[in-house]
């Protein structure tokens, strides 16, 4: 059995994360997903998700290619989560690409493109805009 691993805050969900999850899915026989905290988002991006972590947990958990769900309080700790989850694989977007090679040592890392034309950013503004 083989356990893919991934990342991502998975807020305001669109088709991109719907794709991304789905050939994730398909690199292994289990997917497990990390969820930004929304202090780690709010780290990485300097606002708050849309919905609360749990929401978001509850969403990603609903879909039929994710295994298991969990919060990633961190990105320092990815390896530790690779390591809990004995994930064979790591996928992550494009738009991480080198970031996180320095796993290479205890599982495979996989970069997936995105999905052109949508973003959870553009969605937001878009919504905003009209809101």
């Amino acid at each position: 059995m083989r356990t893919v691993i991934t990342f991502g805050t998975f807020d305001v969900l669109h088709i991109g994360h719907i794709k991304i999850l789905q050939r994730a899915k398909a690199y292994g026989d289990r997917l497990i997903v990390g969820i930004s905290s929304d202090a780690l988002n709010f780290s990485k991006k300097q606002r708050f998700p849309v919905y609360p972590e749990s929401e978001r947990k509850s969403i990603i958990s609903a879909l039929g290619c994710v295994d298991e769900v969990f919060i990633e309080e961190s990105l320092d700790l990815k390896g530790e989560y690779i390591k809990k989850f004995s994930a064979d694989i790591l996928i992550m977007g494009d738009d991480w690409k080198g970031r996180f090679d320095n796993y290479k040592e205890i599982c495979e890392v996989i970069y997936l493109p995105r999905t052109e034309g949508v973003s959870t950013t553009q969605l937001i503004a878009e919504i905003k805009k009209y809101g």
